[in-house]
């Protein structure tokens, strides 16, 4: 009887041991396959916008100094790291941009939003939340008052709100516990 309690026991850590280096080697691909890279880091947000635009082309120069920072309502800022695709649908430029487009990135607590104005005229082109938030609602326009995307996380809310204000994108943020 001990003998097969001793080849169960045996057993069942060889099944554990297994298992364990399975998953293991599982994260190590499917890291370098997120990042695209063999040496694991993330890249950061102004190389996704610049490999982004190198895809597409870009719609017209962004005037913004600093596209990682934008306008609270007395919240503050953040500028979250590039995370993996989560999914998450977003919407894609339509040809019919016109030279006087002028886009803008914004960064809060719960993700990261690009908008672009075309006159008066506000719209999304894409958003993604920060890690552990997710993308609650989103209404990407195109929209003469104003485009939202709504993150929710453990943390909380962050609802972004932009429009346009002289032909340039204007965010304001907010956060609900």
């Amino acid at each position: 009887m001990p003998s097969r309690t001793f080849l169960a026991l045996a057993g069942w850590t060889a099944a554990a041991v297994a298992a364990t280096l399975t998953g293991l080697a599982a994260v190590e691909i499917i890291g370098d396959g997120i990042t695209g890279s063999t040496d694991g880091k993330a890249i950061s947000l102004k190389q996704v916008e610049r490999q982004l635009e190198a895809a597409k082309g870009s719609l017209s120069p962004d005037p913004d100094p600093d596209p990682g920072q934008s306008q609270g309502e007395g919240q503050g800022t953040a500028t979250p790291t590039a995370t993996p695709d989560t999914g998450t649908p977003t919407p894609t430029p339509s040809p019919t941009a016109t030279a006087t487009a002028v886009r803008k990135t914004f960064s809060t607590p719960g993700g990261t939003a690009i908008a672009v104005c075309e006159g008066a005229t506000v719209r999304l082109l894409s958003w993604a939340p920060a890690q552990g938030y997710g993308v609650d609602s989103a209404d990407p326009g195109p929209d003469d008052e104003h485009v939202d995307v709504k993150f929710e996380g453990s943390a909380g809310k962050v609802e972004l709100r932009v429009r346009c204000v002289n032909g340039r994108p204007s965010g304001s943020w907010k956060q609900d516990d």
